[in-house]
């Protein structure tokens, strides 16, 4: 056990908010996660940096904006050099290890250009964004150019699972009532048992990895972060029995939609509303068939996470880890007239974000919820604080969460940002967008939301008045909307202009540059007399210190 608190921080991939039974879901039920918020805070306004895996990812292992880390969308490798958590922590001697997905794609070409061994210590580290990889699995079939075979894949044929795809033949399948093996992939099969045991399923299995990873770090001594990083609820949309039927149409909440949006809508909206995911999810029969198997999924989560937490107090783990539990985007599910994610209405940009820290500095805020405006970067910072690591403001572009979790004045934010690059999606074709010009921004102030479509009208939701978001006031000529959106777009414009990139310059560098008569460069003086007058010193010493000696 070591003085300063090991972090545990569950991510669950594609995880709406709103469905949480400690979020309001009327339906749904998850007890655990309610139990977590309750010996911590829950924090009801958290947004990620962009709504899609790959680079709300890459902004939550940087702490940084993708504008900044540079990954935009899925496949777009984090350029090396770019700072890690896990490199933060290494310098205090903390260890960073992921169990489960990261969606993190190396970039090869750069190591190589650096000569960096990608089987090195260091390489591997570069290649798996900063983490010592105890167990990776992005939940891709070995099929994938992108991960191939998989440890669990491993585990599934050594527990008598053997196929040349057992990932996709038991964990995601299942057997339609004629007995014929059939693909989680296609959603009529999403309410069928899938072809695993519970126990042997992908959340069952990270749930053991990181229970055996904890295991060895209470031998190994360091402190730690585990990051475990589940897979679901994310697609394929099938969960294994008793999990299958628990839930049916009548558990299916009304979509959040209405006729205005379809009919002469916005024309980026319109061109995702066409495409083939959200014209499918848009019918009720797709919702009603589906979206039981998406809150199986959950509880399914959550029952693992009663029992990772129940083995952690046994262990006596709880009593110095600090755990949060959040989601790297939503799931439109048919809201909006939209599927899986992609834009930045609150059912796809906005997660749940439950932070418990033991230590009993957060005695005061346990149980309590936060209307503060959160990002996905500011749990870099918050983590880092809590393992030892100085501040990195040049680095780090979140802000740490401790005063909110300590109930102590020192966190503030007006606006979040969020930023999606859809030139790799079907939108840009459809909409005759060229890839260098197919890019978006999101900024919200906490009533209302603006977004930037490059080369279109821009979007404007007033959450206040319509929480829905089904009214785009983008292009309202009334004075109230115009002061708006002018306002917000200037601090977006504000916000684009920082320096997103100068990360070598600590501010004592910076402050070393201001004085540059130090290290005996005179500019703009007249004569002695001014530059002593200046500089508060004699000139005679300067000269008299002379050139510096040869080496």
């Amino acid at each position: 056990m070591t003085n300063r608190p090991n972090v545990l921080w569950i991510m669950a991939d594609q995880l709406r908010f709103d469905y949480l039974s400690c979020y309001g879901h009327p339906h749904l039920h998850t007890p655990n996660i309610d139990a977590l918020a309750a010996r911590g805070v829950k924090f009801t306004n958290t947004y990620v940096q962009s709504p899609v895996c790959g680079p709300s990812r890459m902004s939550a292992y940087t702490g940084r904006y993708v504008r900044s880390h540079g990954a935009t969308w899925n496949g777009v490798p984090l350029r090396v050099g770019e700072p890690t958590l896990g490199e933060h922590l290494s310098e205090v001697g903390a260890r960073a290890v992921l169990v489960g997905k990261t969606h993190m794609v190396a970039d090869r070409p750069g190591m190589a250009r650096l000569g960096i061994d990608p089987n090195s210590d260091i390489g591997i580290k570069v290649a798996q964004c900063g983490f010592e990889p105890f167990d990776r699995d992005d939940g891709l079939h070995p099929n994938s150019h992108r991960q191939g075979w998989s440890a669990y894949d491993d585990y599934l044929v050594s527990h008598g699972f053997e196929s040349d795809n057992p990932w996709e033949d038991f964990a995601n399948s299942g057997y339609d009532k004629d007995g014929n093996l059939v693909s989680g992939w296609l959603l009529e099969n999403s309410h069928l048992e899938a072809n695993i045991p519970e126990e042997h399923s992908e959340t069952a299995y990270m749930t053991n990895r990181a229970m055996e990873f904890m295991e060895g770090a209470m031998e190994d001594g360091r402190p730690w972060l585990c990051h475990l990083s589940y897979i679901k609820p994310h697609w394929p949309y099938i969960v294994p029995a008793p999990y299958h039927d628990m839930y049916g149409p009548e558990h299916v909440v009304d979509p959040i939609r209405s006729d205005a949006e379809r009919q002469g809508g916005h024309p980026f909206l319109a061109a995702h509303q066409d495409i083939r995911v959200s014209r499918c999810f848009s019918r009720d029969q797709v919702r009603e068939h589906v979206i039981p198997a998406y809150m199986g999924l959950i509880k399914q989560l959550d029952d693992n996470l009663g029992r990772l937490f129940k083995w952690m107090d046994d262990k006596g783990l709880s009593e110095n880890t600090i755990i949060a539990f959040t989601s790297d985007h939503g799931d439109y599910l048919g809201d909006h007239w939209l599927g899986d994610k992609d834009f930045y209405h609150d059912v796809a940009a906005k997660v749940p974000l439950i932070i418990a820290d033991p230590r009993p500095q957060a005695d005061g805020t346990r149980g309590t919820e936060s209307a503060a405006l959160i990002e996905m970067i500011d749990l870099a910072p918050t983590f880092m604080n809590a393992l030892g690591c100085a501040p990195k403001p040049q680095v780090i572009e979140g802000r740490d969460l401790t005063p909110l979790l300590h109930g102590t004045d020192g966190f503030y934010r007006r606006y979040v940002i969020s930023e999606y690059d859809y030139s790799g999606f079907e939108m840009a074709t459809a909409l005759n967008v060229e890839q260098q010009d197919a890019f978006s921004k999101m900024i919200f102030d906490g009533r209302w939301k603006y977004v930037h479509l490059n080369g279109f009208d821009p979007v404007l939701f007033d959450l206040e008045t319509d929480p829905d978001e089904v009214q785009d006031f983008g292009t309202s000529d009334a004075p109230e909307h115009v002061a708006v959106r002018a306002r917000l777009k200037d601090a977006m414009f504000t916000w684009s202009m920082r320096h997103h990139t100068r990360v070598t310059v600590t501010q004592d560098v910076a402050e070393s540059l201001k004085v540059a008569t130090e290290t005996g460069i005179l500019i703009g003086f007249w004569d002695e007399a001014e530059y002593e007058a200046d500089a508060g010193k004699a000139f005679s010493s300067l000269v008299a210190a002379g050139p510096p000696a040869r080496p």
